[in-house]
C-alpha cells in the first residue's frame, strides 16, 4: 500500500506540474488531485521537496535497473537519460524551480552507486584501498552529472547515445589504469 501510495503521490505531482510551475504546487493541491488526505501525505513525506527528492531516486533507479557493472553501465546511464527525457516536464520545471545543489545531491546518489560497483568490480585482485577506490568513483561521479546538467540545461537536445558513447570513448579502460596506478600489491 506504501508503494502504491507514494506513486499515486508521484503522479499527482507529475500532473500539476503540466499546469502550473512548481512554486504554486500545494501539498493541498497534490493531495485533492490523488484523493489522499494531507496526514496521509505527511506521514510518507516531509514536504513536497522529499517527494521530489523520492521521484528522482525513485525514477532513475529504476531506469538503471541491473546495470551497473564494467559491461553494462553504459546502458544503465542511458536508461537515466532515457528517463530523463520520458519525464521531461517534470524534470525541466524542478531544474527551473529548487536548487542546483538539491538537483546535484540527487544526481550524485545515483551515478556514484553506478561508479562505485564498476570501480569494486574492476578492483577485485588489486591492492586498492577504499578511499582511492572513492576518489575514482568521484571523479566519475562529477563528470557524468556535470554532462547531464549541462544536456538538461540546454533543454535535453542532443541525443543522448552520443553522449554516453563519447563518455564510453573516455571511460574505457580509464577506470582500470587508474586503479593500476593506486595498486599496491607489488610494493615492498
Amino acid at each position: 500500500m506504501s508503494q502504491t501510495t507514494k506513486k499515486a503521490l508521484e503522479d499527482s505531482l507529475k500532473h500539476l506540474l503540466l499546469q502550473k510551475p512548481l512554486p504554486k504546487i500545494t501539498i493541498r493541491d497534490i493531495t485533492d488531485d490523488c484523493g489522499i488526505s494531507r496526514m496521509t501525505f505527511y506521514y510518507h513525506f516531509k514536504d513536497i521537496y522529499d517527494l521530489i527528492e523520492w521521484v528522482c531516486i525513485e525514477n532513475a533507479s529504476q531506469a538503471l535497473g541491473e546495470n551497473k557493472d564494467y559491461e553494462t553501465w553504459e546502458e544503465g546511464l542511458l536508461r537515466i537519460f532515457n528517463a530523463v527525457i520520458a519525464n521531461k516536464p517534470f524534470i525541466m520545471n524542478v531544474y527551473h524551480s529548487v536548487s542546483r545543489e538539491q538537483i546535484e545531491t540527487y544526481l550524485y546518489t545515483l551515478t556514484y552507486d553506478l561508479m562505485i560497483n564498476v570501480v569494486n568490480e574492476k578492483a577485485k585482485g588489486l591492492k586498492v584501498n577504499d578511499e582511492e577506490k572513492d576518489f575514482i568513483a568521484d571523479f566519475y561521479k562529477f563528470a557524468l552529472v556535470g554532462l547531464m546538467l549541462d544536456w538538461i540545461r540546454k533543454d535535453m537536445k542532443e541525443d543522448p547515445r552520443i553522449i554516453v558513447k563519447h563518455l564510453d570513448s573516455l571511460v574505457h579502460g580509464n577506470i582500470v589504469t587508474a586503479l593500476h596506478h593506486y595498486d599496491k600489491t607489488n610494493d615492498q
